[in-house]
């Protein structure tokens, strides 16, 4: 998946280029770099989560947690602890992955819809 952002500037949209199909995905103005805003645990190693750009997906994390950092992750109930900080989500034990490499997850698993889209993002792919 490629992203550019040679039209961002005058229209605030990325552009997502996904086997010669092309999507537009809104970001914000103000917002030059993408942030998680809100995680919901669903189940084993499944989060859904919301960015700053409107678009909510879900990620399993299960093939990443290897690691010093991850490994403990493994433990489901330390897994569920999972929080948002400033920018991106984290655990208890400083474990924490990067919001661009969540979101190229979230949109390969389809996001699930775009907040504040009446005709709804996943409806459009």
């Amino acid at each position: 998946m490629i992203y550019t952002n040679l039209n961002y500037w005058r229209t605030g949209k990325m552009r997502v280029k996904e086997n010669l199909l092309t999507e537009s995905i809104p970001f914000p103005k103000k917002e030059l770099f993408l942030h998680v805003i809100c995680v919901e645990y669903l189940d084993k190693y499944q989060l859904k989560l919301t960015f700053n750009n409107g678009i909510e997906g879900i990620v399993d994390l299960e093939q990443e947690l290897y690691g010093e950092i991850f490994e403990p992750l493994k433990d489901k109930s330390l897994f569920q602890k999972v929080y948002v900080n400033s920018r991106t989500i984290e655990w208890p034990n400083g474990a924490d992955f990067a919001p661009e490499f969540l979101f190229e997850i979230a949109l390969n698993k389809q996001p699930v819809s775009m907040v504040g889209d009446p005709v709804g993002y996943a409806n459009k792919m």
